[in-house]
């Protein structure tokens, strides 16, 4: 019975390593700069991957406008067999008989059979002619959509890297300032046991611990969420574990910013998408325009056609008789109650709300990039001014907690200075994303993210 058991309790043990090494080979750990990250959302984001698929439904459109210039060439083949051969009525008077009368005569077999091969070739069409010159353009204007496309993707993506980056820092300033009121507690208590403290102090210092432990646990659940969206972002199994390997540097927020007040329009993906736009409205006036001018087309058959009364088509010797021809055909457009110019007029007036477009576009991106401007430096300015502030706390907060060592400075002023040093980290984190928010902001605006 125990060896049963025991043999049971094996196998399970085995199943369970199994297991785990089944979800540790499916779990995958991902280290990324912000520059990994972007790179995986282009191949894993579903947004970008039907951008990119729209390339490829654009290329196949254009293959279909090139087959209308290519020549068209179908076979048909057909057999027929009579139930009942047609008859005709021949007047009486052809063979002698009395006017008026007539003779019931079939012609024709049983079976017949026709095989043919027939040749479509356009030589002229102007909507086609356009079609053809518009291809390139289709392709950089659904190449140009698939980038405006990742760039918001990847102005996202860069804002949320950050801030879970900058989190990182409020997480440590967190451990520290914990490290410090655990240190503080421990000496508030052994100062309690000697009779220098009361028991006052030692509660009000635990509360803080608490709040700050309390604050942490907020932010680690937040961090977490950060990650999740994230990795939802750029397309990641919410399985797989990510890993953020770039770490704020105050001097590369600050590259890559000139005060110099020139920038071009053209460096914005959305203008590039707006003019390749302008340019398939012209295609579309001329394809419309050129509608009235005739098309000419060439046409050919080759044809072989059998009348059997039996069904010996394929046996040797059997006649098969040729018919072919060639042919050209002129289509000249007379009047089509006013459609095409309808047409013509509709296009222009898209070519107008394209261009309408493009001069708001210019009216924003100048307001974008003014505004960039002024928050990013008003971002850097509140960056440095809070940094200094929370230096000059944490230097406030150690020379108080020295007095209180010394027992010449009391709970009350060691706590206010703890409190107004967590005030000002805070702000601090707080103007450092703001920081890292405005440069991505106005790296965008200026095209050059």
């Amino acid at each position: 019975m125990k060896k049963k058991q025991s043999t049971r309790i094996a196998s399970l043990l085995c199943m369970l390593l199994v297991t785990l090494s089944v979800t540790a080979q499916q779990r995958t750990t991902h280290e990324f700069t912000i520059q990994q990250a972007v790179e995986y959302a282009h191949a894993h984001n579903v947004q970008v991957k039907n951008a990119l698929l729209a390339i490829e439904s654009q290329k196949q459109t254009n293959r279909e406008i090139t087959a209308q210039a290519l020549p068209n060439i179908t076979g048909s083949a057909n057999l027929t067999k009579y139930i009942d051969i047609p008859t005709s009525l021949i007047p009486g008077e052809v063979f002698g008989q009395p006017a008026g009368t007539y003779i019931p005569v079939q012609f024709g077999t049983k079976y017949n059979s026709t095989a043919s091969v027939q040749l479509q070739q356009t030589l002229f069409d102007g909507q086609v002619f356009v079609g053809l010159q518009a291809r390139k353009t289709s392709i950089d204007f659904q190449t140009k959509n698939a980038e405006v496309t990742e760039e918001a993707i990847k102005t996202n993506i860069y804002k949320i890297y950050y801030q879970l980056v900058v989190s990182k820092t409020q997480i440590d300033l967190l451990d520290a300032n914990i490290a410090r009121l655990e240190k503080l507690e421990h000496d508030a208590t052994e100062l309690f046991k000697n009779g220098f403290a009361e028991k006052l102090d030692i509660d009000k210092v635990s509360v803080q611990l608490a709040n700050l432990r309390t604050e942490k646990l907020k932010a680690q659940n937040s961090i977490s969420i950060g990650y999740l969206g994230l990795k939802t972002l750029i397309g990641m199994p919410v399985k797989d574990s990510l890993v953020l390997v770039d770490k704020i540097d105050e001097q590369q927020i600050r590259e890559d910013f000139s005060n110099d007040t020139a920038y071009n329009y053209a460096d914005r993906k959305e203008f590039q998408l707006l003019s390749l736009n302008k340019k398939l409205n012209e295609f579309n006036i001329k394809r419309y325009q050129l509608s009235y001018i005739p098309t000419l087309s060439l046409t050919g058959n080759y044809a072989k056609n059998a009348q059997r009364n039996t069904f010996d088509f394929f046996a040797k010797g059997g006649q098969w008789f040729t018919t072919s021809f060639i042919g050209l055909n002129l289509s000249v457009p007379i009047f089509d109650g006013f459609a095409r110019n309808a047409r013509i007029k509709r296009s222009r007036i898209e070519l107008k709300q394209t261009e309408n477009q493009i001069d708001n576009l210019k009216l924003s991106i100048d307001n974008d990039v003014e505004a960039a401007k002024i928050s990013f430096k008003s971002a850097m300015a509140t960056m440095d001014f809070q940094k200094k502030n929370m230096q000059l706390a944490e230097t406030v907060y150690n020379q108080t907690k020295k007095k209180f060592e010394a027992g010449t400075g009391s709970n009350t002023e060691i706590t206010a200075a703890q409190t107004d040093l967590v005030t000002a980290q805070t702000n601090y984190i707080n103007s450092l994303y703001s920081a890292i928010i405005a440069k991505v902001d106005y790296l965008k605006a200026t095209g050059k993210l």
